[in-house]
């Protein structure tokens, strides 16, 4: 039986019309929250709520179409919660864009467009969430961020991997600043997914010539809702939590092994995931207008059978690093005193 979280939980998540931002909404509905969601799509949006409330008996859902570029429009969120619930406990920002290409070659207009919607989407978010949350003593913002960017980087994904490394540092500094003005009951948990099986790549604009083929090894949409639940009902939220294939092994092998790891990621993103040049024209997916029809909690690359072969893969690549690590620290134990293990 599930556990309903706590009576009353006002949820305010943007993006909710598609992947994370759906999944989430859903999640926290089932358990019998009031949920705000907003996102581009009206109609979406609309479907989106009467899901919500169709998940439990004690859940409400209230649809505010939304640009989170627009600050105005965020705000609009952030009144509407107050006003028809009078608080907002948890803030979700899923709101969040793709560019795939070379530096050299991505429209700068499709590169500005994707940090006002990743950075400042969030930044909105938060400054409209936190008069709430400092009147009420308490509340919990929630970045969802990546670990790549926050953690790895990979080729023709730089617009995006850098908009996810500035949403963790202005975390970080969100936190800071929360503590030093003694809003001790404020949390800021940034949510560092590796791949997951939703529509991005089909919404992502796209400037590499080529077409997307399978990613590696992913989690599903409702993993991560799971994780943003549990972590923003915690009595004290994490920090920071990663989830997916790999959420563990690729921080550790970047810090052990970083030159290699990215090596070996670069590799894969062109070999692998990435189709033949020429196969696709260039697009600008649903960067500039709401994904409308084509939006969907799921983007369809969760076959069960890749999944496994995949987490194969993830096992294999675990070992080789734990098996270069192990010999690198067998080296460097047995030099003699003053020698480096590379130069005997």
């Amino acid at each position: 039986m599930r556990r309903s979280v706590r009576p009353g939980l006002v949820v305010v998540v943007t993006g909710a019309s598609s992947g994370i931002g759906r999944a989430t909404a859903l999640a926290f509905a089932r358990r019998g929250a009031r949920v705000v969601v907003g996102a581009r799509s009206p109609r979406v949006l609309e479907r989106v709520a009467r899901e919500c409330r169709a998940a439990h008996p004690a859940a409400e859902a209230v649809a505010v179409p939304a640009d989170v570029t627009d600050a105005e429009a965020v705000e609009r969120l952030a009144r509407t919660a107050r006003a028809r619930f009078g608080r907002i406990d948890v803030w979700v920002n899923a709101a969040g864009v793709g560019v795939l290409g070379r530096l050299s070659d991505v429209a700068l207009a499709d590169v500005r467009r994707l940090w006002d919607v990743n950075v400042l989407g969030a930044l909105h978010g938060a400054r409209a969430a936190l008069p709430a949350m400092r009147d009420q003593g308490r509340g919990v913002v929630v970045d969802i961020a990546s670990v790549l960017g926050g953690v790895v980087q990979a080729p023709y994904m730089g617009p995006y991997a850098a908009s996810k490394a500035a949403l963790v540092t202005l975390d970080e500094v969100l936190r800071q600043e929360l503590a030093l003005a003694g809003a001790h009951g404020v949390h800021v948990c940034t949510v560092l997914p590796t791949g997951v099986d939703t529509p991005f790549f089909q919404h992502a604009a796209n400037h590499t010539g080529r077409s997307m083929r399978a990613l590696p090894s992913v989690a599903t949409p409702e993993r991560v809702a799971a994780t943003v639940r549990r972590a923003a009902t915690r009595a004290r939220p994490p920090r920071r939590v990663a989830v997916g294939p790999g959420a563990r092994l690729l921080p550790a092998a970047h810090a052990t092994l970083r030159g290699p790891t990215l090596r070996l990621i670069a590799w894969r993103t062109e070999r692998h995931y990435l189709g033949r040049q020429g196969s696709a024209g260039a697009t600008r997916g649903r960067l500039w207008t709401p994904s409308g029809d084509s939006a969907s909690v799921r983007g369809g690359r969760h076959a069960k059978a890749r999944t496994a072969g995949r987490g194969l893969a993830m096992l294999g690549l675990a070992g080789a690093v734990a098996v270069v690590v192990g010999r690198a620290a067998t080296r460097t134990a047995s030099s003699p005193p003053g020698t480096h293990p590379d130069h005997p």
